[in-house]
């Protein structure tokens, strides 16, 4: 049995198969819309069997490794040849009850082009995702609320709009 490449069945299709279908002397009289079907395929085919554009970073040897995974815990943990490290535990609260949830802690480390070290550190349970590192954004410190607004509001409290059965009228 012959083992083609997709290249070579590609190359087929453009010397016999296309050439037929393409000339005067066929038959099923093969449109532009079919034309246009055979050559986009064509195309897909010698795309698809292009190589594969790889980061250096994606054979970064794995430098150390460890899990251990239980039903009501687990933690991970790794470190590759590129400086990019992770960990993480987890534990299962309130197991079995409505409550239950999972209560994770972790970190990651990695280095950027530019030979900045990131680090995330990390808590997920039930008040939600809480990141924290130096590279993140902060929220801005709350500011003062002015004068004329605090005026302005205290005489909307005082004049409020009459109502009746508490509509506005």
């Amino acid at each position: 049995m012959q083992s083609y490449s997709i290249l070579a069945v590609a190359h087929d299709f453009v010397n016999v198969g296309l050439k037929k279908l393409l000339s005067l002397q066929n038959p099923l009289k093969i449109g532009p819309t079919r034309t246009f079907i055979a050559l986009f395929a064509l195309v897909a085919v010698v795309v698809a069997d292009g190589p594969v554009l790889r980061s250096p970073e994606a054979d970064a040897p794995i430098i150390s490794q460890d899990a251990d995974v239980f039903p009501d815990k687990y933690q991970y943990r790794y470190e590759t040849g590129n400086g990019i490290s992770a960990s993480e535990s987890g534990v299962l609260k309130n197991a079995g009850r409505e409550d239950e949830a999972l209560e994770v802690e972790g970190q990651n480390r990695y280095q950027a082009p530019d030979g900045t070290v990131y680090t995330l550190t990390y808590i997920a349970n039930e008040n939600g995702y809480q990141p924290q590192g130096a590279h993140l954004p902060v929220a801005p410190e709350p500011q003062p609320i002015p004068d004329y607004i605090l005026r302005s509001i205290e005489y909307n409290r005082v004049h409020a709009p009459k109502t009746i059965d508490g509509q506005r009228r």
